[in-house]
């Protein structure tokens, strides 16, 4: 296999302000690269979960087998750590084929494409991870490589200029995207089957537990792997990392044995309370209950109360506090729902959104 970068599915569209040891977080650091590299299913009958896009993924690839052909061009969305690379590593196991990964910040030029492209074998899977971050000249270069396997090499500039047509080996691209309302209309349009990646449940991510604990020769217990995953914000790679921190503290403090009272304990330790949130979440809500009465409140003066900078709450702390039902976003800024007054045990006063008697945004 060739990698022009690392396995991973790293959100390249994260926030600076999202730290790198942020362990609820959905950026894989250089340690999940390493683990994620041993966990990765090899094949479609061992992932776990995404059924409906598993399903139709299979039909693609066992009909391209049987007509001695390259697969459809594939593209893939849906949240960081879902498992997009390696859905795309399995396409490429299931057709016998080699893969080479990249992505779209790193194709800035038409002729970093033309190199990617020319060099490819036949049958090869391209896997071009934030594809929607690739420039809008390699972007139209890719549009007929895609159609027609063909490329137009632009020789010399001005009047004299000439394109010399430049034939490709069948190859099959493999997009994903954080973002796929980013990607335009003609790219979107030329990829065969596209798929996309729901945050799994809770059942799902304790199979996926299992199935790593028994890798990384942990011992671990329904109850402790249904504790992880329900702290695990229905992300594979994050319940992954959470149970590498309880194995850590199972074997400082226990005796290596994960169970509901050791997973529970561990994750105290590090902060990450039984829905998920850790402390960057629980002091935007902090903030707006406690100094806002539940808001509303605008985002850059939310933003100064718990002094992180402005695309730090709105594009890590939000998505998933929105998601949750805890706080709602709306034209006079942000507000929380009953449901955030509920999970920090708190009172809403009686002119907050949602309090009872009052009616409001949330109903009576």
């Amino acid at each position: 296999m060739n990698w022009d970068v690392p396995p991973d599915d790293t959100d390249a569209t994260a926030p600076a302000g999202e730290a790198a040891d942020r362990l609820v977080g959905s950026a894989a650091d250089g340690e999940d690269q390493a683990v994620e590299a041993a966990l990765r299913p090899k094949s479609l009958s061992e992932f776990v979960g995404q059924e409906r896009v598993r399903e139709q993924l299979d039909l693609v690839l066992k009909a391209a087998l049987a007509r001695g052909a390259t697969s459809d061009h594939v593209l893939l969305s849906g949240a960081p750590g879902l498992g997009k690379t390696t859905l795309a590593m399995i396409i490429a196991g299931e057709m016998g084929a080699p893969i080479r990964i990249t992505s779209g910040p790193a194709i800035q030029h038409a002729g970093d494409l033309a190199a990617i492209l020319s060099s490819l074998q036949e049958g090869e899977v391209l896997f071009l991870d934030e594809i929607h971050r690739m420039s809008r000249p390699a972007e139209e270069m890719l549009y007929m490589a895609m159609e027609d396997f063909r490329v137009d090499v632009i020789v010399g500039k001005g009047p004299g200029a000439t394109a010399i047509p430049l034939e490709l080996p069948p190859f099959t691209l493999v997009g994903a995207t954080t973002r796929a309302g980013l990607l335009p209309p003609p790219l979107r349009d030329r990829f065969g089957f596209t798929g996309h990646m729901e945050f799994y449940a809770s059942g799902e991510l304790e199979r996926v537990l299992h199935r790593s604990a028994h890798l990384l020769d942990v011992e671990i217990d329904p109850a402790g792997a249904a504790e992880i995953a329900g702290r695990s914000r229905g992300t594979p790679r994050i319940a992954n990392r959470l149970l590498r921190r309880v194995r850590d503290y199972a074997q400082v403090k226990g005796d290596g044995r994960v169970d509901r009272e050791v997973a529970a304990a561990a994750l105290g330790v590090y902060e990450v309370d039984e829905r998920g949130l850790d402390r960057l979440d629980r002091a935007v809500l902090q903030a707006l209950l406690k100094l806002f009465g539940g808001g509303p409140v605008g985002l850059s003066t939310l933003a100064v109360a718990v002094g992180e900078e402005r695309e730090t709450v709105e594009e890590v702390a939000e998505p998933f506090l929105v998601r949750e039902g805890l706080l709602a976003r709306t034209p006079r800024g942000r507000v929380a729902t009953p449901a955030a007054w509920s999970h920090l045990g708190l009172t809403a006063p009686q002119h907050a959104p949602g309090a009872s008697g009052q009616q409001g945004l949330f109903g009576a």
